[in-house]
């Protein structure tokens, strides 16, 4: 980046690291799936990290945990309607949807009972099954966002018993592996940072410990490095390889639950963060564990990203830094818009677009390039949605009022288009064309003045 950006961002996390006492602090900015600024503070056993150096993911290890049962999803060995009694039979969680357990919206128990489990040696899945009883539901499922370290203790079994192995040989099979993210493991290897607690009233350090979670484990067990991690960050923003469609992962960045503000600033969707800021809708994750604290998050619309680790185990506001980061970047070196140039259009496509009216309410139709359709009103915002084509002929709806719902366009017995069939609204030429099957009916009297 530029001589000013590059400054701008060292400045940033150099006075993260100073003003909050962090032992180390490493960070990057993504742009376009690449690493465009990386920089450092502190040191790891008195050398100053790198971007091979390992730090706790903590709970961004739910996004990749989240990622492979998409992939089972996706693969039809699941629904995410599905209840966890179907695949895991037997618990207490039974009646969770695999989707609420993905979402926080389980209403199940924040933490595993017994001693907590960040800081304490875990056991296997049939001690952690043990311990869970109706108490550790604590609201109505589908109620309200709750979020649960256990529900997804529980969805690394899920993988576990679908794919006939343990959850982390799945992660590094179906996730890790094919990214190229051979960095991340469940345990530090090679250069990696120590994890410290820093006392609140003097400059001197205590270890944390970092036992193996077990059953816990996919609930923030991995350690990564600002390389694999920014490779992930690029993922959330729809840079998928071969491992999930884009459309999968966009899936996982919609809301399922908001926060209780009355315009709401904080979501989670299936696996992933969402938050919003200045206009902005980004995604991502955070994580903490003792002696750590990670984030990483993207803008989807101008994929610029941007993603933190240290080594303490609070004081770093680890998520306003990565906004911070994120930020500096747009606005010291914002994208250019994509130039525009001419594409081909089917001419039967061609043929839909122009003016259509819904009743009396106009609205205009364009052709997007990949023969994607825009239905928008003539003013105002509206109901306004696009439209992916499908192998029958027919448009699926991918945003707006009309998300998922199919439009149809109907022709007479010459090929002549009369009208469109949008989840029963009728879309004519003119405004209640009479010729067209109006539900209702049209007045044969036509209009009048009164």
């Amino acid at each position: 980046m530029l001589p000013t950006t590059e400054f701008a961002l060292l400045r940033r996390i150099a006075t993260e690291q100073s003003a909050n006492r962090a032992p180390s602090l490493v960070a990057a900015v993504v742009r376009d799936g690449e690493i465009v600024w990386s920089g450092a503070r502190g040191t790891v056993g008195g050398d100053a990290p790198d971007d091979d150096t390992q730090y706790r993911l903590g709970s961004i290890t739910k996004s990749i945990v989240a990622a492979e049962v998409l992939r089972l999803r996706d693969e039809g060995k699941l629904d995410l309607n599905d209840a966890l009694d179907k695949h895991v039979p037997g618990t207490a969680l039974g009646g969770q949807t695999v989707a609420q357990l993905l979402s926080h919206t389980g209403g199940i128990t924040a933490e595993s009972p017994g001693s907590w489990w960040e800081r304490s040696p875990g056991g296997d899945w049939a001690a952690l099954d043990a311990s869970l009883g109706a108490d550790e539901i604590k609201l109505r499922p589908g109620s309200r966002f709750h979020y649960s370290n256990v529900g997804y203790g529980v969805l690394g079994e899920l993988i576990a018993r679908l794919r006939g192995t343990s959850w982390l040989d799945a992660l590094r099979t179906g996730v890790l592996n094919p990214l190229g993210m051979t960095r991340t493991s469940p345990h530090p290897e090679g250069k990696h940072a120590e994890g410290w607690a820093v006392h609140p009233f003097a400059d001197v350090l205590l270890p944390e410990p970092s036992p193996d979670a077990g059953a816990m484990a996919p609930a923030g067990q991995l350690w990564s490095t600002v390389r694999d991690l920014a490779t992930w960050t690029a993922f959330v923003g729809g840079r998928t390889g071969e491992v999930l469609r884009p459309e999968t992962v966009a899936e996982m960045r919609e809301m399922a639950a908001v926060d209780d503000g009355d315009a709401w600033t904080v979501g989670y969707g299936l696996g992933f963060q969402v938050l919003r800021h200045n206009g902005r809708r980004l995604a991502g994750h955070t994580g903490s564990m003792p002696g750590f604290l990670a984030t990483t998050l993207i803008d989807p619309a101008t994929q610029t990203g941007a993603l933190a680790m240290t080594n303490t185990t609070s004081g770093v506001a680890i998520l306003s830094l990565a906004v911070d980061l994120l930020t500096i970047a747009d606005d010291y070196e914002p994208r250019l818009p994509a130039e525009w140039r001419p594409s081909e259009v089917e001419p039967e496509l061609l043929a839909l677009t122009g003016l259509w009216h819904w009743g009396p309410t106009p609205y205009h139709l364009r052709v997007l390039p990949g023969g994607w359709l825009d239905l928008s009103p003539a003013s105002g915002s509206g109901r306004a949605s696009r439209f992916r084509p499908q192998p029958d002929g027919t448009f699926t709806g991918l945003d707006g009022y009309y998300t998922g719902e199919t439009l149809r366009v109907v022709k007479d017995t010459d090929g002549t288009v009369t009208h469109l069939d949008l989840a029963t609204f009728i879309f004519t030429r003119t405004p209640y064309d009479p010729a067209a099957p109006v539900p209702g009916g049209v007045d044969p009297k036509g209009w009048r003045i009164g």
